[in-house]
């Protein structure tokens, strides 16, 4: 195994790392406190190619995988950007897309998702399902050649900025188990009948959260993507990526985290010697350093097995586990090395608190990780319903 990154790579990460940094994190806390979307830095992105990296060339991207998608967001994180909807957008809806979606699909959305001029989000989690994919009530029914959409789904991050919602449905069961058959169907931000009420919530981020309701929705045959009924292995096509990406984004957090801290560390000081010196402050960082380099590794992996078409499940999870883990550690000990200016506006740290708090729980809990690794890695009976 080569651990270096090739050229290309290296040069990937620094530009990317360039642009986010000529933002910084001041600009992401101010976007926070505010509620206001990182407009000017996802379109910096946008322009310079860097948000449809793993989109094919003939649609507009850059032709690579989901690892330059994940260096992607691992270096704006760590300039202290980390930008939500690249997961969702990037990720969930332009993997999915390219792998299963029409030609005419492609044509219409990718290019857009590519260049960042388009956004696409993704439906899925509704108030009653949780993480049981099984028991989604929404559904799409046939009426002619049209479907008709009813239902309701909640936490639907950036649905103001989209122009289009990728919604999971059930269009039927199957007759043997009676589990529900999934289909994937683009819905029209504008669509008569969708209703999008803002959620709010008490973490400090750009991107909004959505409770999405589906009053007889009707869509054209086109709407659907790939083939119906098989929107189960449709989502975790795209539900891998965005668990990876989410793992990229929670190393960048702690990397960005780590660099406050011992900067902090190196300068504060306290009785004629830095803060730093102090095995109180610097193992719990050193720690923390260890963690974020381990789940980096992680995220590698699971990406790499992605890109080449290998089960990546298992790593997808370990690495979203690893991340979340690693970043709210990060950020903490960072709030801690600086005392009550840790809460300091001025010093930024408390908005990345609430981004680093959320990966452990989207978009899939710690607990479910711990369940698959122990059912799917270990054997383990299944310990739920």
């Amino acid at each position: 195994m080569d651990f270096a990154d090739s050229a290309a790579m290296q040069a990937l990460r620094k530009t990317v790392s360039d642009i986010a940094g000529s933002f910084g994190g001041s600009y992401y806390a101010a976007r926070a406190h505010s509620g206001r979307s990182c407009t000017e830095l996802w379109e910096a992105l946008g322009g310079a190619g860097f948000l449809g990296v793993n989109v094919p060339e003939e649609y507009g991207g850059g032709g690579g995988g989901l690892s330059e998608l994940a260096a992607v967001c691992e270096e704006t994180a760590a300039q202290g950007c980390p930008l939500l909807l690249v997961v969702v957008s990037s990720a969930v809806c332009g993997e999915v897309l390219a792998r299963y979606g029409s030609t005419e699909q492609k044509q219409r959305w990718l290019p857009g998702i590519a260049s960042g001029e388009r956004k696409m989000v993704f439906a899925i989690t509704e108030p009653d399902a949780g993480s049981n994919t099984h028991r989604l009530a929404s559904t799409a029914t046939r009426d002619g050649q049209d479907w008709v959409l009813r239902g309701t789904k909640y936490y639907i991050s950036g649905a103001d900025e989209a122009e289009a919602i990728m919604v999971v449905a059930r269009t039927g069961r199957h007759e043997a188990t009676g589990q529900a058959r999934l289909s994937l169907l683009i819905v029209p931000a504008g669509a008569p009948g969708l209703t999008a009420r803002p959620l709010p919530v008490d973490l400090m981020l750009p991107e909004r959260q959505f409770t999405l309701h589906f009053d007889d929705v009707r869509l054209g045959r086109d709407a659907l993507v790939g083939a119906e009924g098989e929107g189960f292995g449709q989502v975790f096509h795209g539900l891998n990526p965005e668990r990876i990406t989410g793992a990229a984004h929670g190393v960048g957090i702690a990397r960005y985290a780590l660099s406050r801290a011992a900067d902090y560390a190196r300068t504060r000081q306290v009785w004629d010697q830095p803060v730093g010196a102090h095995q109180g402050i610097a193992h719990p960082l050193a720690k923390a350093k260890i963690e974020t380099e381990l789940a980096g590794l992680m995220t590698r992996k699971a990406a790499w097995l992605h890109d080449h078409g290998r089960p990546a499940g298992e790593a997808a999870n370990m690495a979203k586990y690893a991340a979340g883990e690693a970043a709210i550690a990060a950020v903490d000990q960072a709030i801690q090395v600086h005392g009550g200016n840790g809460v300091s506006a001025e010093f930024g740290l408390m908005p990345l608190w609430g981004m680093a708090r959320l990966l452990r729980i989207a978009p899939v809990s710690r607990e479910m990780i711990l369940n698959h690794v122990a059912q799917h890695s270990l054997g383990l009976p299944k310990s739920y319903a």
